[in-house]
Order: structure tokens, then C-alpha cells, then sequence
């Protein structure tokens, strides 16, 4: 009898434990499908790497900080060190990314991505401390390393078959010291960059974007003349294209950090850029933790507190942080106390940028600023995507060469922070090094003439209707689109989940500019303060 009750609790525990198995894996390719449909971004897979025992509880909280393109609303204050390892974006750790996603059917007709150089050394040195102990030659025996990375050195030896705009063909398509020099591209650096070209070759090669003989047109790659955003321009697309036609590349130059080109000159900009430089410095110097932080560390040094200031300091900690190195000391002497620097100091320096980038948000001069500082590179965007919807019409004869399907912009932090701004996409995490931003334009399929029947109304003729026109936006694989300022009140949820094209052109043709008070650039840029 016993035994009897036995097996029937162990029958009735099995079937329960059935149904929690079969309901589990229908809600999971429920929840797969709803994420197709309405394309919903899960979160990247993340494989944390290794920390040194003393930084495992700062990696726990890290494995949540970096998952994310936006921080969780509502959540306690984000952790700095955390956020600052999220910075360092070292690739040890496989990504699932968004892009090339969208409802079956549709057409991808263009991609334009705009990347942050990968990781470099130090801008600035800590005063009377030895710089950080870092190789910038490549190799495969140093991690990280990647698969592509003994065949992207020996193309490059080949680049001279390409054409270089001036002054581009003098700079060196390969870090090559093995001490690096300030801002030099690191093999971290190099492996970002080969990761992020190869993952959009993967998201992409099933829409056939690039043919495989494309033309010079097609592929459009421009850079500044900084060795940094050169390398990594080249090394995300050697990892996009492999063993790419040399003799069909053109790289072109951008001689400011804006990608403005012809339209640079914006008085208004220039002002908008001092008032939040103002700012930036009121804010600095009423944080009183802040100061004290600075006059320790000074002290240690044995320096004035304002030549410790003007190094820069946080930006070589981040290096020796990104690259596990121990924070740089100096010995007992007459000049200082002497000791090393700490974590701590580190972190308060950390804690105070990232409430400098919540106040910036508050006063919104910043925004202002991006906003016409970005016009020109977003006119140009929404230019290509024009011309190349209009070459995808139905019976249109295509242009010889091609359309410019595929465009690379490799810049910096203060090219990509600004654009984020300008898009509205304030509270997206500052650009990490190897940050992406990417534009994609896609066509609906045509309306067949059933369908366009139906939709007709009365008395109406029907006719086949070509296909519409929609962007996404992209940050490090996260679809964003809908927090962009000019389709975040677009309903994703319709018959047609993707933001329309005509959202984009017209907030950058004209609706961007309300930010400013303001109709045009040309307005925006001369009309005269007050």
C-alpha cells in the first residue's frame, strides 16, 4: 500500500515535472518568436574574462553593467569600477548582435556604420611615474589573439596596391612599436576590430549586401588621419571582408573628428561647446571628494595638484586597468610621500565623470552642441540612403558601379558621443572603445495586386505599389531605433515594425533643428546669439 502511494506521487511528480519542461520550451520559442517579429534584442551571451582575485566581486557586478546599451531605469547608482571595465570591452567574450535582423522578406538595401577606434595607449603620462609596459607590435602568440589575425598582418603588407587620399598613405597600416607610443593602437585594439568586422560579416552575408566583385563605389571607407582610427578601420574591415581587393579599396581622409567635411565651419557650434566646457568645469570643481582625491594623489606624486590635473590621469589608470597592470607608484623620497595610486582614488574619479555625464544631460547644452556639430554627418547618411532607395525602385536602370551599399566612418569618442546625443539616444552608455553605431536601410516587399486591391477604396484603381522604405539604428548590436528621438513615438507594434524612412529624413532635414530653435543648419549656425 505504501508502496502503491509511492509510485503514485512519484507518477504524479514526473507528469508535473513534464509539464514544467514542455510549458518551459513553449515559452521559450514563444518568446524566440516574439523577438523575431517584433524584433525585441535579448541580451549578448557575455563570457566574463578572468579578473585577479582581489576584482571578483567588481567582475559579478560587471556581468550586469555591460549587457546593457542603456542603464536600468530606477536601479542604484551604477558602479564605477564596473563601468569602467565595460569600457575596456576586452574580447574574450562571444556577442550575439542585432544587426542584419528584420520581418521575413524584407530587402536590406544599405549599411553605414560609424566605429570609435579600438583600444590604445595613453593620451597623457602621470607625472614622475613609469609608463605603462605594453607591446604594440602584433602577434599570434600574445593574447588576445584572433583567427584572422596572421592573415590581416599579411594583407596589410599589400596595402600599397590600394589608393590612399592625402595625407593617409603615409601613416602605418599596423601598430608596429614594441613600446607603444602615446595613443597608439594595441593588439587589444586590433582583435576588437577584427571581432566587430567579422560578426557584420556573418549578420550580413545571408542578405549578399556586397557582391562579390563589388565595385570601388559600393564600398565606401574613410578615416582620420590618426594611426588609431586607420588600424582599426582597416582591421574592422579585414575581418568584414577577408583577403579584400586591395586595387578596388579607397580610403578616404576626414581631416576633422566631426566628419563634417565641406560644412565644418558653425559659429554657433563653437559657442555651444564652450558653454559646455564651462560647465563641465563649474560642475568639476564644486566636487569636493573630487579635490581631495587630486591633492592625495598629488601628494603621493610629490607634484602640484594642477599639474597632476592637466595629465589627465584617469585616462592612463584606464589603461593599466584594461590591461591588468598594477596602478603606478613611486618610491619614498623628499619630494612626496610616495606609495602607489588605489583603486579607490581611481573610483572617485570614475564616480565623478559618470555624474558629469547625468548633469550634462540635465542642462542640455551639450545636446545643442551635437546637434549641429553631427548635421553634416548625418545629411550625408540620409543622402546615400536616398540614392540608393531610389536606385532599388522597380524598372529603374541602374547606375554603372553601383550605389554606395556599404559605408565605414572609423573616428573617435568625440565623434561617436555626439552622435548618440544628436539621435537622441542620450542615456545610451558613453562610446567604449570599438563602440558601433550602425544605419541600416530596409524595403518591405512589394504590394501584389490582391493586396493592393483590398486596400483600395471605393471607385479607386489598383495597382501594384513598390515596397517602403525603413532605418534601424544600432548601438554594439542593440537595436535602438525606437529610443531615437525621431521614431521613438512610432507604434513597433503595427503591421510594420520597422521606423520609416521618411521619420529620419525629415528629423534631419529640418525637425532636429527645433532642439536650437532653429529651421535649418545654415540658421542654426549664424543666426546671432540672443
Amino acid at each position: 500500500m505504501e508502496r502503491d502511494q509511492s509510485n503514485d506521487k512519484m507518477l504524479a511528480r514526473n507528469r508535473f515535472l513534464l509539464l514544467v519542461v514542455v510549458g518551459g520550451a513553449a515559452l521559450a520559442i514563444l518568446s524566440l518568436s516574439l523577438q523575431f517579429l517584433n524584433l525585441i534584442p535579448t541580451t549578448p551571451i557575455v563570457e566574463e574574462r578572468p579578473f585577479q582575485a582581489a576584482d571578483r566581486v567588481v567582475a559579478a557586478a560587471l556581468g550586469k553593467s555591460r549587457k546593457r546599451v542603456f542603464p536600468v531605469p530606477h536601479s542604484e547608482e551604477p558602479n564605477p569600477i564596473s563601468e569602467a571595465y565595460g569600457y575596456c570591452n576586452t574580447p574574450n567574450r562571444t556577442e550575439q548582435a542585432w544587426e542584419g535582423h528584420s520581418p521575413a522578406d524584407y530587402k536590406l538595401l544599405s549599411v553605414q556604420v560609424m566605429i570609435r577606434h579600438g583600444d590604445r595607449y595613453p593620451l597623457y603620462s602621470i607625472p614622475k611615474t613609469k609608463r605603462p609596459s605594453i607591446d604594440c607590435t602584433l602577434s599570434t602568440s600574445r593574447k588576445p589573439s584572433h583567427p584572422l589575425l596572421n592573415s590581416f598582418i599579411s594583407h596589410m603588407g599589400q596595402g600599397s596596391r590600394g589608393h590612399w587620399e592625402s595625407p593617409l598613405s603615409s601613416v602605418p597600416r599596423l601598430p608596429n612599436h614594441s613600446a607603444c607610443e602615446m595613443g597608439e593602437l594595441t593588439q587589444t585594439g586590433v582583435v576588437q576590430h577584427l571581432r566587430n568586422g567579422q560578426l557584420l560579416h556573418h549578420a550580413y552575408k545571408r542578405h549578399n549586401l556586397l557582391p562579390s566583385d563589388w565595385s570601388p563605389r559600393q564600398l565606401w571607407v574613410e578615416t582620420t588621419g590618426k594611426s588609431r582610427t586607420l588600424q582599426s578601420g582597416l582591421a574592422f574591415l579585414y575581418g568584414f571582408i577577408p583577403d579584400f581587393d586591395w586595387t578596388r579599396l579607397t580610403v578616404r581622409h576626414q581631416w576633422s573628428t566631426l566628419f563634417c567635411g565641406s560644412a565644418c565651419d558653425c559659429p554657433a557650434r563653437n559657442r555651444y561647446l564652450e558653454e559646455e566646457q564651462r560647465r563641465q568645469y563649474r560642475f568639476r570643481v564644486t566636487d569636493t571628494e573630487l579635490e581631495k582625491t587630486y591633492v592625495d594623489m598629488a601628494r603621493t606624486l610629490g607634484v602640484l595638484t594642477r599639474q597632476l590635473r592637466a595629465a589627465n590621469p584617469i585616462d592612463s589608470l584606464l589603461c593599466h586597468l584594461c590591461h591588468d597592470l598594477s596602478f603606478p607608484c613611486v618610491p619614498m623620497g623628499d619630494t612626496g610621500s610616495g606609495g602607489c595610486l588605489t583603486m579607490a582614488q581611481f573610483a572617485v574619479i570614475r564616480r565623478q565623470q559618470l555624474d558629469d555625464e547625468v548633469d550634462r544631460r540635465r542642462m542640455g547644452l551639450y545636446r545643442k552642441y551635437a546637434i549641429l556639430a553631427m548635421y553634416p554627418y548625418l545629411n550625408r547618411t540620409a543622402t546615400k540612403m536616398e540614392r540608393v532607395a531610389k536606385a532599388s525602385e522597380a524598372g529603374r536602370q541602374p547606375r554603372a558601379g553601383g550605389e554606395e551599399v556599404f559605408t565605414l566612418a572609423s573616428a573617435h569618442d568625440v565623434t561617436v558621443a555626439p552622435l548618440l546625443s544628436a539621435l537622441g539616444l542620450e542615456e545610451a552608455r558613453f562610446p567604449r572603445f570599438a563602440a558601433r553605431i550602425v544605419f541600416e536601410l530596409w524595403k518591405s516587399p512589394p504590394v501584389t495586386q490582391g493586396q493592393a486591391k483590398k486596400k483600395a477604396g471605393k471607385g479607386e484603381k489598383s495597382k501594384t505599389k513598390d515596397g517602403e522604405l525603413f532605418i534601424r539604428v544600432l548601438y554594439n548590436g542593440e537595436d535602438v531605433t525606437f529610443h531615437t528621438t525621431f521614431c521613438r513615438s512610432h507604434d513597433r507594434h503595427t503591421s510594420q515594425p520597422l521606423c520609416p524612412l521618411k521619420n529620419f529624413l525629415s528629423f534631419v532635414r529640418k525637425d532636429m533643428f527645433s532642439v536650437v530653435n532653429a529651421t535649418s543648419y545654415k540658421e542654426a549656425c549664424y543666426r546671432r546669439p540672443g
